[in-house]
């Protein structure tokens, strides 16, 4: 029988690894009673869960993992906030539709078109940090690149005015603490009063009347559900919700685990600005070993068998995906960071089934080339010296820095 664990305690934030390893070997489906969550951590109960959308549904995917407090709600609730089946948590016969209107702005035509935007956007913020640095100021390569350049890129995929990208980042980073942190009562309504606003904002962009048409919003305005109604309007602010939170929050989550792991590789930086292929193959392994996306959840549709444990329906999975990319059983010596492993693709770090990422190609593509602009831009780029362990994020679903300072090496 495992020990008691938390999945919120700083040293598991830390080093999740230790604590899953044992979850594999020893309670590979096991209940947690400080979330209400069976936790599911080897890799073929993991994939098993997210191919089958029959027996597992994702209808608790964006609930909020601690309870909210009456006062949050109330926050929330003057703001008309709600959050419908759209995309992430729709297990119905209009997620097919939606997916692939989300989709269509996600192809490979439009990653394509993407490519020359992100070597544009990195090229100006890298020169500001370098021009910073060299004057002896501080620089931060999350706060500073990795967080601001996946929203500058979706704002302009998706045709997205109006709005600092700053205070987007803010929003979207306000909705994951809310929603799968454990927040006190009143940083909850501190929390609830910035994703309020940024409902609002929302609301108001889906509902304007001089919407590009061939934006996200604008196409969402235009579509039509299975049985021919207007899509409703809590519902395309719904999906926007998501777009907007998956598609920078978490990929600059990636892109600050990608920067961090090669600045501590011997050789990983200079080969990420030197070596062809090498950024590509460096983000998969990194996709693999530390998703920022460490878990996501799933509910039992009725009574199942998983990973020897009998499920009664309605129980709370929590998916252990960053545990899956340590599995043994697929994986050869997962410790081992070795970007030109051969099955590295068959990670779980975008999902798998019906549910898989939309964005998959965006968010590697996007981290690729920050990497390599950044490794090129900086190569004498060195981490700040500090005894402190870094700052991690840590919400029940997403891991990764929240800072990387770093300094220019003289001895260059």
């Amino acid at each position: 029988m495992i020990a008691e664990f938390d999945l919120f305690d700083e040293a598991f934030v830390q080093d999740p690894h230790p604590l899953l390893a044992r979850l594999r070997q020893e309670a590979p489906v096991c209940f947690d009673p400080a979330t209400g969550l069976w936790v599911v951590s080897r890799y073929q109960d993991v994939r098993r869960v997210l191919l089958d959308s029959g027996a597992f549904r994702p209808d608790n995917a964006q609930n909020a993992v601690t309870p909210l407090s009456v006062a949050a709600l109330r926050v929330l609730a003057r703001s008309g906030f709600s959050l419908p089946p759209a995309l992430a948590n729709n297990g119905g016969v209009s997620h097919g539709g939606l997916r692939r209107l989300v989709t269509r702005f996600f192809n490979a035509e439009r990653v394509a078109a993407a490519v020359p935007v992100v070597d544009e956007v990195a090229a100006e913020l890298l020169t500001g940090l370098r021009g910073r640095l060299e004057a002896g100021l501080p620089g931060d390569l999350v706060s500073d690149f990795a967080r601001i350049l996946p929203c500058r890129v979706l704002m302009r995929l998706l045709g997205v005015h109006g709005e600092d990208p700053l205070t987007l980042v803010r929003w979207s980073d306000d909705a994951l603490e809310l929603f799968w942190g454990r927040a006190t009562v009143d940083r909850q309504v501190e929390l609830a009063g910035s994703v309020a606003t940024f409902h609002r904002w929302l609301s108001e962009e889906v509902s304007g009347g001089s919407v590009d048409k061939d934006s996200l919003v604008g196409a969402l305005s235009q579509y039509l559900l299975p049985e021919g109604t207007q899509l409703d309007r809590a519902t395309a602010v719904a999906v926007c919700f998501f777009v907007l939170i998956a598609g920078q929050s978490t990929t600059g989550q990636l892109i600050a685990n990608v920067l961090r792991r090669a600045l501590e590789e011997p050789e990983g930086w200079a080969r990420a600005g030197a070596e062809p292929g090498f950024p590509q193959a460096w983000v998969e392994e990194i996709l693999r070993a530390e998703s920022p996306v460490t878990s996501w959840r799933r509910t039992t549709a009725h009574e199942v068998e998983l990973g020897g444990v009998q499920l009664a329906p309605g129980s709370q999975l929590l998916l252990m995906l960053m545990s899956t990319g340590a599995d043994r059983d697929v994986f050869q010596q997962p410790q081992l960071l070795d970007p030109h492993r051969n099955n590295v693709r068959h990670h779980l770090a975008f999902g798998a089934g019906r549910h898989r990422c939309p964005g998959a190609s965006l968010a590697r593509t996007e981290a690729a080339i920050a990497l390599r602009a950044a490794a090129r831009s900086l190569p004498e780029a060195v981490t700040v010296k500090d005894s402190a362990r870094p700052p991690m994020l840590g919400l029940l679903s997403f891991r990764a820095p929240m800072s990387l300072p770093i300094v220019l090496d003289q001895a260059y």
